[in-house]
């Protein structure tokens, strides 16, 4: 997806009402096809990811947290997550009962198999009819309708699904009826898709009611192919129609702070630097990213003070200096601040090498370094 520009006035800000917010609940079955629904959430990431450029660091944000097999759900920290799914948890991190559950397709071999699946889990089907009776919607990809089904709650409502699950479904669940020739289906609090790849006509809809219409249809616009519109930009910047989002005025702003890193933070100097008044510049910084440049700069020389903190030997005073501070005092308060550490822990938890007074520097100066024996 291209990034549009991080500069707030370069899209008017949209009125368009904001439904009730959107926490999706993702149980993780052992026979979950987990691939089909980790796609949907990266388009939601992309939702939010636009509900932030166009309105700010304000913007409302769609939540999701996954759940185990019997419906209970699982922290962010929880450390059966792994390195994969660990990261969108805390990124998706949201508070309350869901509003959505996703049910993604079955990795099984046949319907016989999907059926055993839906016996097998018991206290799931039960928290989803729960859930129903709690005005808590299902959404379902594929075979995942015969979970939504299994709730008895579904009665007269339909469904779409692949060809080749439909007269199995039907034989199992007559009381609901399949949407033929439709890909994807809303019916009251049931949304499935018969294919993985209308993953994102459920994206735009939870979009549609968790941040807007507007922000729904421009995520849309943003996932589907458009030969026309690739054709014309392609013109415009082969025309130098199109300037480029480094240009924008918090780009020009983030460009001095990182130049000038080290050196007296001065509002007006970094605002002359974005080509507008001071005011105007804090307004931006606020709006496009929720704090102010001076926030900014110190997130910055905190960020350059880890990687000193992790690969250097110098001590606190100094690398204090090398990020723009005088004060070594000042600069361990915003670096706990930020960090939420002490410089002196975080350089005992991160640092690649071995505590200071365990080496000693090569007196001839050629750059080396020897590890002195224990007890030494």
């Amino acid at each position: 997806m291209a990034t549009p520009s991080t500069t707030p006035a370069a899209t008017p800000p949209l009125h368009a009402p904001v439904h009730a917010p959107v926490r999706l609940a993702v149980p993780l079955l052992a026979a979950t096809a987990l691939g089909h629904a980790l796609h949907l959430l990266e388009l939601l990431r992309g939702a939010n990811l636009l509900a932030r450029l166009r309105r700010g660091a304000q913007a409302p944000q769609i939540g999701w947290c996954f759940h185990t097999a019997d419906g209970l759900p699982l922290a962010a920290t929880d450390k059966t997550l792994g390195p994969l799914l660990a990261p969108m948890a805390q990124e998706g991190h949201c508070e309350g009962a869901p509003t959505h559950w996703l049910l993604a397709p079955l990795h099984t071999a046949d319907i016989p198999s999907i059926r055993s699946v839906v016996a097998a889990h018991g206290l799931l089907v039960r928290r989803l009819a729960l859930g129903l009776d709690q005005g808590e919607q299902v959404l379902t990809l594929g075979s995942g309708a015969w979970l939504a089904a299994a709730t008895g709650r579904l009665g007269g409502a339909q469904v779409a699904l692949p060809w080749y699950y439909i007269a199995g479904f039907c034989n199992d669940h007559p009381d609901i009826g399949v949407a033929v020739g439709q890909q994807h289906c809303s019916a009251g609090p049931w949304m499935s898709a018969a294919m993985p790849q209308q993953a994102t006509a459920l994206a735009v809809a939870l979009a549609a009611q968790g941040l807007g219409h507007d922000l729904a249809q421009a995520l849309e616009a943003a996932t589907r192919p458009d030969p026309l519109r690739e054709q014309a930009a392609f013109e415009a910047q082969q025309a130098r129609q199109i300037r480029s989002t480094r240009d924008s005025t918090l780009a020009r702003a983030i460009a001095f702070l990182e130049k000038h890193l080290e050196q007296p933070y001065a509002l007006d100097a970094v605002a002359k630097a974005a080509a507008v008044s001071p005011r105007t510049l804090l307004r931006h910084f606020r709006e496009g990213l929720g704090h102010s440049p001076l926030d900014h700069l110190h997130a910055l020389r905190c960020a350059r003070a880890r990687v000193l903190l992790e690969i250097t030997l110098e001590g606190i005073p100094g690398i204090a200096q090398a990020c723009g501070y005088q004060d070594p005092a000042a600069f361990r308060r915003i670096f706990q601040r930020h960090t939420g550490m002490t410089p002196q822990a975080y350089r005992q938890r991160q640092s690649l090498r071995a505590p200071r007074q365990r080496w000693r520097v090569n007196p001839a100066g050629l750059g080396t370094a020897e590890k002195k024996p224990p007890g030494a």
